[in-house]
């Protein structure tokens, strides 16, 4: 998996994307993989004002979710 980059979010603390995999590390400590992501689709969240907003709107539910521990 690619590095985490940290962003600018109050809810979102970290993100990496690989080859339609993208993982989500939250503030709260909620750690999360996405499968099926898009490189656009991931740039748009990354581009995203609000990181929070935008995940609730695109990502969450969407997409084959695992929680990691």
């Amino acid at each position: 998996m690619a590095d985490h980059v940290a962003v600018k979010s109050s809810n979102v603390e970290s993100v990496s994307f690989h080859d339609g995999v993208m993982e989500v590390k939250f503030k709260g400590g909620g750690h999360y993989t996405f499968h099926g992501v898009t490189e656009q689709q991931h740039r748009a969240f990354m581009a995203a004002e609000s990181k929070g907003t935008h995940f609730a709107k695109h990502i969450r539910g969407k997409f084959k979710t695992e929680r990691k521990q």
